[in-house]
Parts: C-alpha cells; sequence; structure tokens
C-alpha cells in the first residue's frame, strides 16, 4: 500500500480507464485489495447504475475483491441504516462525476454524511473525480463561465463535504478553459488556495496537507493572499475581473506542494 497517511485523492475527470489506468492504479493501491471494501458512491451522477458497474468493472480487474455501490438517489436513501453501515464497513470510498450540488444537497446534515465524516478522520480514504473532485473542499464552484475572460462576480459557489480545508477545487480545468473562473474564486475568497486539475491528472493528500501530482496534465495552484488590488463586488457584474500580484503555479506529475507553507516542491 501507498502512504498510509494518504487520505485523499481529487482527480480533475476524465481519467483513463482503458490504458494503463495510473490514476485508478494509485486508488487500488491504497487499500489490501484481498480483504478491505472499497465503496463506489453514485450520488452524482443520473444514471448510476451504469457508472456503478463501469468502475466495479475497472476496479475488479484491478484486483480489488471486495467491491460495492452505494446508490443514494435521494435523501431518504441517506437515512437509510443499511448505507451508513455500508459507509462504516468502507476502507476506501469512490466519489463518481455528475453533479456536485446533488452530492451536497442529498447528502447534508444527514446520519450518511455524519458516518463519512468521521470516516475521514479515522483514516478511511476518500477519492473524488470530476464532480466529486470539487465536493472534497469546504467550498466549491457549482457554476461558472468556461474559456471566457474573468469577469466580476459570475461565480456560484456553495458548501462542499469539508473533507479539505482551505481550497477551492475545480477540474477539467485545461480542457474547458476554466481559469478565468478559479481566478475569480480565489479574487473572492483570497484566503484559500484555487486548486484546478486536469482531465487524467490527480493531487494525492496527506494528513500533513502535502499533494502530490499524479497524472498526464498539470495541476494549477492559484494563491491570492498577495492580492494588492481587485475590483471585486456585486456592483456591474459583468465588468472584467481587474487582480493584480496573484501568484499562480504549474505543478506536474511528481511535484508536491505543502499546503501549509504555499510552496512548490520537486
Amino acid at each position: 500500500m501507498s502512504n498510509t497517511l494518504e487520505g485523499l485523492i481529487i482527480i480533475g475527470g476524465a481519467e483513463d480507464k482503458k490504458g494503463e489506468k495510473k490514476i485508478l492504479q494509485e486508488v487500488c493501491a491504497h487499500i489490501e485489495k484481498e480483504s478491505q471494501l472499497l465503496v463506489i458512491v453514485t450520488v452524482a451522477t443520473q444514471l448510476p447504475i451504469e457508472v456503478g458497474n463501469e468502475y466495479s468493472n475497472i476496479f475488479y480487474k484491478l484486483g480489488i475483491k471486495n467491491l460495492r455501490v452505494l446508490d443514494v438517489a435521494n435523501r431518504q436513501d441517506a437515512l437509510k441504516s443499511e448505507n451508513v453501515e455500508l459507509i462504516e464497513k468502507a476502507s476506501l470510498v469512490f466519489f463518481t462525476g455528475g453533479d456536485q450540488l446533488r452530492i451536497t444537497s442529498i447528502l447534508g446534515g444527514t446520519p450518511l454524511y455524519s458516518t463519512m465524516k468521521h470516516k475521514y478522520s479515522d483514516g478511511c480514504v476518500f477519492v473524488g473525480t470530476s464532480a466529486g473532485a470539487s465536493v472534497m473542499s469546504d467550498t466549491m464552484i457549482v457554476k461558472g463561465i468556461d474559456d471566457e475572460s474573468p469577469k466580476k462576480c459570475t461565480l456560484k459557489m456553495a458548501p462542499g463535504l469539508g473533507l479539505i480545508k482551505g481550497v477551492i477545487i475545480d477540474q477539467h480545468f485545461a480542457q474547458r478553459g476554466r481559469v478565468g473562473r478559479l481566478l475569480i474564486g480565489v479574487a473572492e475568497n483570497p484566503e484559500v488556495l484555487g486548486i484546478g486539475i486536469d482531465e487524467d491528472t490527480s493531487i494525492i493528500v496527506n494528513r500533513e496537507n502535502i499533494l502530490r501530482v499524479l497524472g498526464s496534465g498539470a495541476v494549477y495552484i492559484i494563491d491570492g493572499s498577495n492580492i494588492s488590488d481587485t475590483n471585486v463586488s456585486e456592483q456591474y457584474q459583468d465588468n472584467i475581473l481587474s487582480i493584480f500580484n496573484v501568484t499562480m503555479h504549474v505543478l506536474k506529475t511528481g511535484d508536491k506542494y505543502n499546503l501549509k507553507t504555499r510552496t512548490p516542491f520537486i
């Protein structure tokens, strides 16, 4: 197994499922393949059976013997004792892609969510791809404009699951031209780090808040702590964002970043 202190694997979506599957191989390295339970959570998707079966087949072929799919379609499902018990038995919980607001609106405030938070603090590994990536932070991006210059107040955000603190995560990053909307998020919340993750790219975060990058793309970290001036406000929302002295780091596979000290290293 990999470093047991690594509690989060956050994937930018569209991870390789047919080739070497490096990221999904990494996921499997975080549990005992013969004995421990991997639970696939399909709450984000409108196609839970298809998506659940796809990941189940992949993980089984990668050697995971103990697999279950947790299909929570509504808040009533999140109250069921059998679903809570399934998470209690899990050693790794994998959130699929879909709609991140479905995850928080269905799970928030339920016994299932409380159990997930307890399991994470107790050492269970949590993994999310695409929408399942965005939801890992305490504040998440719900909606923003892709492939455009950033405008002052055009970003919709909401509370996430809160498994990683002090960051905003965006996925499908370079592929969908999302640097502008992440800059808006940092301008509105300069105390948090903006983390943009390309497709087929991931960050693996340990319990000491050190992340490392794995995948074929890049990870972009935007630090707004030294912003000297910005025009962010609710007035004239469609005006172009102005922001001075923002820092961006670009990390490739193998690079690391200390979230506490806000420093990249090799």
